[in-house]
């Protein structure tokens, strides 16, 4: 139980979508000082240790907008600011995705990442922790280790009666969220109001706009934020989008998609492997080898895995070929059935990632209308899966959103296509949390006002999260020079390697695997 339990702690986040690392030495940050209404100064010190180059402040903005005198929160930001101030054009603010992460250490991850010197030039680069999370407003559902909650993506369901079940769980865990909200916060977690605290630190911030770089989900918050305020965004980036304003009930349906679309080339990947991991000579046994193993542990769970994790650790691992090594040993090891001894079931300690999870769910509940009728629930869990029969019966399946007891306090942000063509969209093709579709019907919905450019490749994330030069040359010359390309198709990557130091590599690739873009949206 505890490494399973671990295993799904651990997967929960990696399924939302964020960036971050530092490939060369970060330019020395200035000792304090001030910007506008933030005073900059230390960050605290799990943010200072783990992204030594940026400083911190904080906005105080209200809970609650319609009351703008009433109760306020403090926002805390981060910042690298410009290495050339002659070439400073402005600030560009950051989200990694979740909903739920923390992007504090943005600045410092992009870096990381090799963001090229002409961004860090133009811009300074500013993180943050949204409203309810971390530092900003923290809300808290009071999630320990030894809970089974699945995290952000709906466990699988084997058949009707693992919905009904699991329709249980879900109204249990938003009763208690209700239960741990006595201040009455998580109402006001929302993307639309995060999207007002945007523009509340573009003006504290002395800035007249300002642009804006968001992943996964953070391209939901980016799409809301471009509509709400057309007349202050500046240059906009919405990076591997679930296609609407929200992390959308349609949105999370379509992992069934993303996985359908993203695990040929995992199984390409093994087949070329087989005499070393024995998962399939051909791409088709590989697919038939996820089926046989999956249906074995729905009938015989194994002490660190079941049915459900299987598939869910399968579906993050699409997320970026580094992981597929990492993949093929679990099967290995699924497949010798008991070579992983069960531990000792954890104390009820609070889960580290307790904060995430919650304000995941403030968000996603808040932003749009769920069903609350299970029955609708169950049809679509019949019909996904066999719509997308590798995850279908998963991503259809239930949440705590069906029975959140304040539900949406606004309607959804609608997306303005009436204000300037300032917004590019950079989707990959085969992108197993936010396939190629979402963003498709987010550059409809934006008609004039924005690009798709299309990206041959199959991770999560897009620009400085894989080294396609035909992306990151377009999104740098869209962010640094103002040109915003025709509707583009980029091709695939020839892999040519990013020519890293050892020690940059490591930096890299740690940066990947810690980032929630990496971590969960499980957008």
């Amino acid at each position: 139980m505890n490494r399973r339990n671990g295993i799904r702690r651990g997967l929960a986040l990696a399924v939302a979508i964020g960036l971050c690392g530092s490939l060369a030495a970060a330019p020395a940050a200035a000792a304090g000082g001030s910007t506008g209404q933030v005073e900059w100064g230390a960050c605290p010190a799990p943010i200072a240790a783990a992204a030594p180059a940026v400083q911190c402040g904080t906005v105080t903005v209200p809970l609650d907008y319609r009351d703008p005198d009433g109760t306020q929160i403090d926002l805390m930001l981060s910042r690298i600011a410009s290495a050339n101030p002659q070439k400073r054009r402005g600030v560009l603010l950051l989200n990694p995705g979740g909903p739920g992460g923390s992007g504090l250490t943005m600045p410092n991850d992009l870096l990381d990442l090799g963001v090229p010197a002409s961004v860090t030039d133009a811009y300074d680069l500013i993180g943050m922790d949204p409203r309810g999370v971390g530092y900003s407003a923290r809300v808290d559902c009071g999630f320990t280790d030894d809970q089974d909650y699945p995290g952000n993506v709906p466990p699988w369901a084997e058949n009707d009666a693992a919905v009904l079940e699991q329709a249980a769980a879900a109204r249990a865990v938003a009763e208690q969220c209700a239960a741990h909200d006595a201040e009455g916060r998580m109402a006001h977690i929302s993307t639309a109001n995060t999207a007002r605290d945007l523009d509340r630190i573009r003006a504290a911030l002395g800035e007249r706009k300002a642009s804006f770089l968001g992943y996964s989900y953070g391209s939901a918050l980016g799409a809301a934020y471009a509509s709400m305020f057309p007349d202050t965004t500046d240059r906009v980036v919405i990076d591997s989008n679930p296609g609407d304003t929200a992390l959308t009930r349609a949105g999370v349906r379509r992992f069934g998609l993303g996985f359908e679309q993203a695990f040929p080339d995992f199984a390409r990947w093994a087949a070329a492997r087989h005499s070393s991991y024995g998962l399939g000579r051909t791409p088709g046994q590989v697919r038939a080898t996820y089926f046989a193993l999956a249906e074995r542990l729905d009938e015989q769970p194994l002490p660190f895995m079941d049915g459900g994790d299987f598939r869910v650790n399968t579906f993050a691992s699409l997320y970026n070929e580094s992981s597929y090594p990492a993949l093929a040993r679990n099967w290995q090891e699924v497949k010798a059935a008991g070579a992983v001894t069960a531990g000792v079931r954890p104390a009820a300690a609070p889960s580290p990632y307790s904060n995430f999870f919650s304000a995941f769910l403030a968000v996603t509940c808040n932003d749009s209308d769920w069903p609350s009728n299970v029955g609708v629930y169950r049809r679509s869990v019949a019909e996904d899966r066999e719509k997308y029969p590798m995850f279908g019966a998963a991503s259809a399946n239930i949440n705590p959103c069906a029975f959140w007891s304040r539900g949406p306090t606004e309607p959804q942000v609608a997306v303005d296509d009436d204000g300037p063509a300032n917004i590019l969209i950079l989707q990959n093709r085969r992108d197993a949390a936010t396939p190629l579709r979402g963003g498709q019907i987010i550059r409809a919905k934006f008609a004039h006002r924005s690009r798709l450019v299309t990206v041959d490749e199959n991770q999560h994330g897009v620009y400085v999260f894989d080294d396609n030069p035909c992306a990151l040359n377009i999104g740098t010359a869209w962010l640094v020079d103002g040109v915003l390309p025709p509707d583009t198709s980029c091709s695939a990557s020839t892999r040519s390697g990013l020519n890293l130091d050892r020690a940059g590599e490591q930096r890299r690739s740690e940066t990947l695997r810690k980032h929630p873009l990496t971590v969960n949206w499980l957008s």
